[in-house]
């Protein structure tokens, strides 16, 4: 299937929102990471659960300290 991720299509051969994170190299608990799946907050308890089908627009996003 083909998703966009954060704007890019990407390629991907898993079901879930956690295989994707981990095929992106994304440990299922890292911290300061938010995701959303065609506009919804997907929660850290639902990653695992969460099916993703093609065409899914899926948004990650990352905490970063700076000052």
């Amino acid at each position: 299937m083909e998703l966009k991720v954060n704007g890019k299509k990407t390629p991907f051969d898993g079901a879930t929102l956690q295989e994707l994170l981990a095929h992106l190299e994304l440990a299922p608990d890292a911290q300061g990471v938010a995701v959303a799946v065609n506009g919804e907050v997907v929660t850290r308890g639902e990653w695992r659960a969460r099916a993703l089908c093609d065409g899914d627009a899926v948004e990650i996003v990352r905490a970063v300290q700076g000052g």
